[in-house]
């Protein structure tokens, strides 16, 4: 078995990261947004909502958006309820979200509609894709 020399081994080791780091920069990024309300009648809900599809729509490198309020029906113990407004975001990267970011009608939203928020949660992913030929 042929041995490749240390040099080569030690370049190949210190690439891992920098070629890990790159693969999750490429991968698309997901942008989850629950919203508590201060005021959480119908009314408030729907503003928010408008807002979010008047500012956060169209933004360059968003692959998906959507926008809604609690699904009050379900109540199953596992359902977390302690949010009005769910806002869900897949961009095509992370270059693409930290543009978003800092987009002024993101900060636009921020400015309009903060003072009417009592929490704000934001979880971010990176998304592994889907494996079609996976039996079912």
């Amino acid at each position: 078995m042929r041995r490749l020399p240390a040099g080569l081994v030690t370049a190949l080791l210190l690439l891992i990261p920098t070629v890990a780091a790159t693969h999750a920069a490429d991968r698309q990024l997901a942008h989850a947004v629950y919203f508590k309300l201060k005021d959480s009648a119908p009314a408030g809900r729907d503003a928010l909502v408008a807002g979010c599809q008047k500012f956060l729509t169209g933004h360059e490198g968003t692959v998906y958006f959507a926008v809604g309020v609690l699904a009050e029906e379900l109540k199953r113990e596992v359902n977390v309820r302690d949010y009005d407004v769910a806002l869900y975001l897949v961009f095509a990267n992370k270059a693409a979200h930290d543009q978003y970011a800092s987009h002024p009608r993101h900060m636009k939203f921020i400015e309009e509609f903060k003072s009417s928020w009592e929490n704000v949660r934001v979880f971010d992913a990176y998304l592994a894709p889907a494996k079609l030929d996976t039996p079912r």
